[in-house]
């Protein structure tokens, strides 16, 4: 049982568990091939970081890139950079490629889901331990994370729903 199974159980909220060999080379696109799950059901979690020493959550589907402009209305800042490794082993507890999108959040943490991903049935997301993931629908990944829901990916649509 990992911290973010605890976290789920905790909140009564349903998944499911699903595994792959940790030999598995790391990223969603590989996640997603060998859970037979399309690359955009895979959850990238993104931690960023705001030149007022703030850090924040982004998640977004395998095969989707944030629109840093986007990205820098939502926050509020037009200085935002992907956080170093060490910064997000500091901020989260976890190394980079299997970050659960909660259970680790002390309060007042912004995270943010794009709004595509409530498109999907179902999401994979990181249980924390390279090799294990997290099935959960998109409005249980939204109430688990505390994550507002804003489209940071298509151009096409405005930000804010």
């Amino acid at each position: 049982m990992l911290p973010s199974h605890e976290h789920l159980d905790k909140l009564h909220i349903p998944y499911h568990t699903a595994s792959f060999p940790p030999s598995t080379p790391k990223g969603a696109s590989n996640v997603a091939l060998t859970l037979g799950l399309k690359e955009h059901q895979a959850i990238k979690t993104l931690i960023f970081e705001t030149d007022r020493d703030e850090r924040l959550l982004v998640m977004v589907g395998g095969d989707q890139n944030v629109i840093s402009g986007y990205l820098k209305k939502v926050v509020g800042s037009r200085n935002i950079r992907l956080a170093s490794p060490e910064n997000v082993i500091q901020t989260t507890g976890y190394m980079i490629g299997s970050i659960p999108p909660f259970s680790w959040q002390p309060d007042g943490f912004r995270s943010f889901l794009d709004l595509d991903m409530l498109n999907e049935s179902m999401l994979a997301v990181g249980a924390g331990v390279w090799g294990n993931e997290i099935l959960i629908t998109p409005a249980n990944l939204v109430t688990a994370s505390r994550a507002m829901v804003v489209n940071l990916t298509n151009r096409d649509k405005p930000i804010f729903p």
